[in-house]
Order: C-alpha cells, then sequence, then structure tokens
C-alpha cells in the first residue's frame, strides 16, 4: 500500500496552542488553505498544503479541493454519517431520464452494506423508507428533543421524514481505517505499508498491456522508486485517482475518464430558526430529513430533477449575525434566545454532466514535478432551483412547528466545498460511455481497479462514505475470485 503521507502523530499533532503562540493568532496564513473553509491555524497541518501541491480551475468557476495526506486519510476527519443509497440513486434515468444507470442496483450492494455496517458499528434507527434503506444498525433510541419533536410531527402533515442520523461508532474514539481496517490487514503480516509515497503513474507491460505497478516519488528526498505489482487497485480518493490515470495516459479509451463530475451541494445555515417558548432549557440535538421530493406516487417537482436532504441541529445559540438587533437590545434577545436556535444545511444532488470535468494542467506542476489537475465544474439551474425550494420548505416547516425564523439563504458554497466528491471514473456497462464496469475493473485493462467516489454514476443527496466502502468490499472479493481463477 503506498500512502503519500505519513503516519499521524496524534500526541504530537494535536497539540493545544494559545492564539498568541501562532503566528497568525489563530486566523492562519491568507495564502496557503484558500480553499479549505474547514482550515485554520490550529488545524492546518491537516490538511493539503496548496502550495506543496497545487490545482487549478476554470476563472470564475473556483472549485474547492480539501486533501488529507496521511494514513488513514479523510477519514481521519470524516463526520461519520452513514447512508444507504437506494435504487433511486442506482436507477434514477428510469425514473426521469437524465444521465444513466449505474450497472448494478440496491439488492447487489445490500449484503455488502450489511458487512461494512456492523464492521464500523453504524448507529441508526430502522425506518422503513425506500429513498433511505435501513441498515444493520447498533439501536439508536435516545429521545429527540420537544423542538425536534414538534418539527417532526409538522413534517409529518407535509410527507416529509425526520428520522434520526445513523453515523459510525467505530471503536469509540474514531471510525478510520486507521484505526479499524488497516490495523487488521497489518496483523496478517501480508501488507507492506509505504508511507511518503507519492504516486506518479501506473505502469503498464508493454508486451501484455497490463498494469504491472506504480511509480512513486519519496515525499521527503524526492527519490524515484517503483513498486511492482500483479494487480493495482487505486484509491487515492475521486479526483486525485482521476489526476492519476491522466497523468498515466491509460483506461481512457472511452473518452469518459475526468467527465461527470459532480458532489453534494452543500447551503450552510439555509434556515435558522428558534423556539420562542423553550426559554433556553432545549436540550440539544440533530435530526436528518431525508430526500422527499420527486419519489415514485408523488407529483414532479416543475423545475429541478431528483431532490435533497438536510441535517439539522437544535440547542445552540443563534449568531448574533442573524438577529435584527444590536446594542442592549441584541444582548437582551441573546438571553432570550439562549439554547434555543435550529440551524438546517441542505445538501443536494448534483446532476452528473459531462462538461463538468477535470484535465491536466500543462503548465503546472507539483512539488515532485507531477502535473497538476485543473477543473471545470459549475452549478446549474437545477441546483440552484433546487436550494431555493429547499429554503422555503425549511421556512415553512419551521413556522408549522412554531418556531419563529431568523434567517433564510439559498446560497450554496462552491462546488467541492462538501469533501464529497464524485465521479470521474465512472462505471457502466458500455465501455465506450465509462471507465468501469460493475466490479469497478477498467474496462481497458483488467487488472486495473478503481475503488473510491470516482466510481459513482450519480451523487445522491446522502454523504458517499458508506458506499465506497461498500462497492470496495465488493469489489476487491470479485477481484480475489478472479485472481484465483488466473483471469486477472
Amino acid at each position: 500500500m503506498l500512502e503519500a503521507g505519513p503516519l499521524p502523530e496524534f500526541d504530537k499533532k494535536t497539540a493545544m496552542r494559545n492564539a498568541y503562540e501562532l503566528p497568525y493568532r489563530g486566523l492562519g496564513n491568507p495564502q496557503r488553505l484558500n480553499h479549505v473553509v474547514q482550515a485554520d491555524e490550529f488545524n492546518a497541518n491537516r490538511w493539503v498544503d496548496e502550495k506543496e501541491v497545487p490545482y487549478t480551475y476554470t476563472e470564475g468557476d473556483p472549485y474547492y479541493w480539501v486533501r488529507v495526506r496521511m494514513v488513514g486519510g479523510k477519514s481521519l476527519f470524516w463526520a461519520r454519517m452513514s447512508f444507504r443509497l437506494s435504487d433511486y440513486e442506482f436507477k434514477a434515468k428510469d425514473l426521469d431520464g437524465f444521465g444513466e444507470n449505474w450497472p448494478i442496483e440496491y439488492a447487489d450492494l445490500a449484503p455488502f452494506y450489511d458487512r461494512v455496517e456492523a464492521l464500523f458499528k453504524v448507529s441508526g434507527k430502522k425506518e422503513g423508507l425506500p429513498q433511505l434503506p435501513d441498515g444493520v444498525f447498533v439501536p439508536d433510541e435516545t429521545p429527540f428533543s420537544p423542538t425536534i419533536e414538534r418539527i417532526q410531527a409538522a413534517g409529518a402533515k407535509h410527507d416529509i421524514p425526520v428520522t434520526k442520523i445513523r453515523r459510525s461508532q467505530g471503536d469509540g474514539r474514531m471510525a478510520s481505517s486507521f484505526n479499524i481496517t488497516l490495523p487488521r490487514a497489518l496483523s496478517t503480516g501480508k501488507l507492506d505499508l509505504v508511507e511518503n509515497a507519492v504516486a506518479r503513474a501506473v505502469t503498464i507491460d508493454k508486451t501484455t498491456g497490463l498494469a504491472n505497478g506504480v511509480s512513486f516519488v519519496d515525499r521527503r528526498s524526492g527519490r524515484e522508486m517503483h513498486a511492482k505489482a500483479k494487480r493495482v487497485v487505486v484509491a487515492a480518493s475521486c479526483l486525485e485517482s482521476v489526476r492519476l490515470l491522466l497523468n498515466s495516459g491509460i483506461a481512457n479509451s472511452s473518452g469518459a475518464l475526468g467527465h461527470y463530475l459532480m458532489d453534494q451541494f452543500y447551503v450552510k445555515g439555509s434556515v435558522v430558526a428558534v423556539a420562542p417558548d423553550s426559554d433556553g432549557r432545549m436540550r440539544r440535538g440533530s435530526a436528518y430529513i431525508p430526500r422527499a421530493q420527486n419519489l415514485k406516487g408523488q407529483k414532479p417537482k416543475k423545475d429541478y430533477l431528483r431532490g435533497y436532504a438536510v441535517d439539522f441541529h437544535g440547542g445552540a445559540t443563534p449568531d448574533p449575525n442573524r438577529l435584527p438587533s444590536y446594542g442592549k437590545q441584541l444582548a437582551k434577545d441573546l438571553e432570550r434566545y439562549y439554547g434555543s436556535s435550529v440551524s438546517y444545511t441542505t445538501m443536494g444532488d448534483v446532476l452528473p454532466r459531462y462538461e463538468n470535468h477535470a484535465r491536466i494542467d500543462d503548465h503546472v506542476v507539483d512539488k515532485w514535478g507531477i502535473p497538476a489537475l485543473k477543473l471545470s465544474v459549475r452549478y446549474t439551474d437545477n441546483e440552484h432551483n433546487m436550494a431555493r425550494d429547499a429554503m422555503d420548505t425549511l421556512a415553512q416547516l419551521s413556522e408549522d412547528a412554531g418556531l419563529r425564523v431568523l434567517s433564510t439563504h439559498p446560497v450554496m458554497g462552491p462546488p467541492g466545498e462538501s469533501i464529497h466528491e464524485l465521479g470521474g471514473c465512472r462505471m457502466g456497462d458500455d465501455p465506450k460511455t465509462s471507465v468501469l464496469n460493475q466490479w469497478n475493473q477498467t474496462h481497458d485493462i483488467k487488472n486495473l481497479y478503481v475503488v473510491d467516489g470516482s466510481a459513482f454514476v450519480t451523487a445522491g443527496s446522502q454523504n458517499p462514505t458508506i458506499t465506497i466502502m461498500a462497492l470496495t468490499l465488493r469489489a476487491c472479493e470479485r477481484m480475489a475470485e478472479e485472481a484465483k481463477k488466473g483471469n486477472v
């Protein structure tokens, strides 16, 4: 296993520092991480330095590419939300005619979801919703706060379900490859983990046309090296996998490599409301609203396809910027609404479009001379209309629940801000329009697999991590079976 970064040093790298001890007083170097809204000077050491590993994008269409290079990757820092996709995603074309279906259906992946959920100890509550399939859960029987119960009751009147968030609990500390899957693999004695190995290209045997390894650079010394392999599995995360294959000049007979990029758009705080009668005693809590739009049996929305999900949290005090007062009155309002706010974040399904793509920038390289990626991605009216509908729906839902709406807005972050980049090496049955088959195996090179978010055909509104893990488990078991037969 080639890992571009080092092992995490939690004791050393997570030491608490006072703001006055930091060069920029905790605000961070404004030139270092321009596109990581999650970054500040206290946690800047966890993110990839954009000066060392730059990327570019089309002028006027910013893309926020958030990257982590250390063993465990972004699984060290994810929110652990673990929702299954459904046939509303796998067979989306059958429902609305847009794009392509996945070459698999929900039933194909369900057994692998079961195993991943059990391994990562996903908590949740079974709801029987076709758009959010139930799983193998650690039962979550904790009660909702009274305010969330009111929102749930209001939602029921509009056929909008309000459910528990489904979250990977892991071993109680993290739910990461670093502490769950990698230790098990290393304990077999069959895995060699090479840290600080920056992949340059997948290499190909000129005689057989098969992948025979990966060339890489030692991050610290700059030494060029090569790892031989009978089979190569690329799992560098969506855009890095696309970059690696494009730089390798392989697996692109279809011309689809790098195209159909998507994610979930985020509108943070699309609606903020308060419970006027909570008197500061609202119990903190969170809940989830799965997609409730454009489902079977419903009248389709006229101005957008597919739908959005929402997570919301209650029990905080509203930001002063949300209140229309100042001075003494602002202080009184903050005291009045202490611990009583509800804030909603909309997560919308972005349509896969050919024109949203990545390519190699011929003029920019990283610290090790590897060509950088150039991104051309923008949201369309479908996403903007969806965001406005979400804002209006959540505001009405809050009012129906007896809350006072303080602010609304439909402004989504730039593409990539959700850190859910997907597509670029999409699956498909037709080698002329896709990069991978249903087993995450490249159509062009039978011993080369790609197992991350780049394989997605549609995005859905659900966080993608547990689907990536289920697809990986399915693909690797198939690869092992084919290897035994001598087919790969």
